[in-house]
């Protein structure tokens, strides 16, 4: 994590700008990057996602929260209301954060968190998500390099979280490096490590059995797969085959 970031308010961003970017959308477009979604569906998507976080914080949910369970889980039919919604799950999470206190234990997908992990969880699901929307309208997609970084350790979180000795990306003893070419220090260099028992990550240089190189926001767009490194100007090198394997065991 990138220090001094503040997720909260890049919450509320990254939200608010998703919703201004398919305002004037034809909401029954199919979303290529999320095949059998529509626009709308996309941002009902991102909308019911923020309120299932904060009723799992508020409610103190112990389960994988059924979508169907969710209070107010439908955007209104009016346009104006629709972005309202949106805006209001975001809040949604923020204020169930407050209450709760940023450090309390709850449930995740990925085992008991402090409750403040749901806001950086629900920021780049967002982040994310935008794109798709990008992508789909043919529109430019721009993110802050240090948002975007932080939305790569992120997710390297969450597959270091899921992955076991039978289901790594990575075969132990190999190493994925990851290079931004934004001026980010440190915080823009991943080294990926396999191990017996999953994934292991840390900030750092080194030389990696594979390693990607390009812009944060482009190394972002292509770990979560939503562009081939070839389509966002990433440069592949080393064991090509190290980094196919990680993408393809890697599902966002």
């Amino acid at each position: 994590m990138i220090p001094f970031m503040d997720h909260t308010a890049a919450l509320l961003e990254q939200t608010e700008l998703f919703g201004e970017s398919v305002r004037d959308a034809d909401w029954s477009a199919p979303v290529p990057t999320c095949p059998g979604w529509t626009v709308k569906q996309l941002f009902r998507h991102l909308g019911r996602g923020h309120r299932w976080a904060a009723q799992i914080i508020t409610d103190r949910v112990d389960r994988m929260l059924d979508p169907r369970e969710v209070r107010d889980g439908k955007p209104p039919n009016d346009l104006e209301g629709a972005i309202e919604w949106l805006h209001a799950g975001a809040r949604a999470v923020i204020d169930a954060v407050a209450a709760a206190g940023p450090d309390t234990p709850v449930w995740t997908f990925v085992g008991p968190r402090p409750a403040a992990w749901w806001i950086r969880r629900r920021l780049h699901e967002a982040t994310v998500h935008r794109a798709d929307a990008a992508l789909t309208l043919g529109a430019a997609y721009e993110l802050d390099p240090q948002l975007a970084a932080d939305g790569v350790s992120e997710w390297l979180d969450l597959v270091a979280a899921r992955a076991t000795g039978e289901t790594s990306p990575i075969d132990p003893g190999v190493t994925l490096h990851l290079h931004a070419t934004d001026e980010l220090g440190t915080a823009g260099e991943w080294l990926i490590h396999g191990t017996p028992d999953g994934v292991r990550w840390e900030h750092g240089h080194g030389k990696g059995t594979a390693a990607a190189r390009g812009r944060a926001a482009d190394l972002l767009l292509t770990l979560v797969r939503r562009r081939t490194a070839a389509e966002a100007g990433v440069t592949v090198l080393g064991e090509e085959k190290v980094w196919a394997a990680w993408l393809s065991r890697t599902p966002y």
